[in-house]
């Protein structure tokens, strides 16, 4: 049924459980899983002048390194290889455009539940890539389970997004 998936990290312990369930799938439907890690090097364009744009941008490469280095690592666990892409710009658009140019059949995300005011403020690269995305989401959910959201299918956590 899948033989393309992709999984986005944002390097957080919590999205860790989105890593397992799509290396899980992956194992179970001998697919190639893909992940990427996107630096949003706009968020960190309000630093002072004096800093060095240079040492900030190392910061951010090594954090993607490292988050997907732990993909790696869990994937392994599960026994799937997981080819790694350090994306730069804005998330939810470079996943996008990732998951539909490497005809990925499914992304599988984490959703920290966030709903209210807090989901206003934050945004959420999840519901981004939820509307946008021609590829089927899976979102899982990572964060507190009093807070969630979505339709839950009674998979240990697992929900599915609906429009």
């Amino acid at each position: 049924m899948y033989d393309r998936i992709l999984v986005p990290t944002d390097g957080s312990p919590e999205t860790e459980r989105a890593v397992a369930h799509a290396a899980d799938l992956a194992a179970t439907h001998g697919a190639d899983l893909r992940a990427v890690y996107v630096v949003n090097s706009a968020s960190f364009a309000g630093l002072p002048m004096e800093t060095s744009w240079e040492n900030v941008d190392d910061v951010l490469r090594e954090e993607g390194e490292s988050a997907l280095s732990r993909v790696e690592s869990v994937a392994a666990d599960h026994g799937v290889a997981v080819t790694t892409h350090l994306l730069e710009g804005s998330p939810s658009k470079r996943i996008v455009e990732f998951a539909e140019s490497e005809d990925c059949d499914l992304v599988v995300m984490g959703t920290h539940g966030r709903g209210g005011i807090d989901r206003l403020l934050l945004g959420s690269v999840t519901e981004g890539v939820v509307r946008a995305c021609s590829v089927p989401v899976l979102t899982v959910q990572v964060g507190d389970e009093n807070d969630a959201e979505g339709v839950d299918d009674g998979s240990d956590g697992e929900q599915v997004a609906v429009e």
